[in-house]
């Protein structure tokens, strides 16, 4: 659940993530694979969303990611940027998905929200988070393992910038340590 919950989370915030809040934050602070200091990050990022109005959210959202190349959610275009070599790890990480049964491409039955997410590129984090939360936990943290120092660097990015996404890619990037910290 938490992979699922980061997922929803960190894609573009509509009507639909607003209504969920409330089993968000229930999810999040019953369930026994977060943190004590993961519920919390949780918590204040859903009352980030509640204090604002979806468009005020959106339009942050689209300026944070979508207008700030060092913040976007596309973990490969921080590795190569625009480079010829982009498509080769694109290709790859599909291929990767598709050993594990997820298919890149519209299926019969899927929600608008799912829709949205097959039509995404293979790297953009909520649906690579949407693929962990799949996984077994020790498989989701080898497969996120790979991509830590991108994650660490899109965190660090957030962070200069203020953004209140950043306590929830420095989870991720937290979760994609294959050793923990002593703490």
């Amino acid at each position: 659940m938490f992979y699922r919950i980061l997922s929803k989370l960190l894609d573009y915030p509509h009507e639909g993530l607003l209504d969920a809040l409330w089993e968000i934050r229930h999810r999040a602070a019953l369930g026994p694979e977060f943190e004590t200091h993961e519920r919390s990050v949780v918590a204040a990022f859903a009352d980030y969303l509640e204090s604002r109005g979806l468009t005020e959210i959106q339009g942050d959202y689209v300026q944070t990611f979508d207008l700030t190349p060092e913040h976007a959610l596309h973990l490969t275009h921080h590795l190569f940027g625009d480079d010829k070599n982009r498509g080769p790890a694109l290709i790859d990480l599909s291929e990767f998905f598709k050993e594990y049964g997820l298919e890149m491409s519209f299926t019969p039955g899927e929600t608008e929200e799912q829709r949205e997410q097959s039509n995404e590129l293979p790297d953009y984090l909520p649906l690579m988070l949407e693929f962990a939360a799949h996984l077994e936990p020790h498989e989701a943290r080898v497969f996120l393992s790979q991509w830590s120092k991108v994650l660490g660097q899109l965190a660090t990015n957030l962070e200069e910038a203020g953004s209140p996404h950043a306590p929830l890619i420095r989870l991720v990037e937290q979760r994609s340590q294959l050793v923990k910290a002593a703490a």
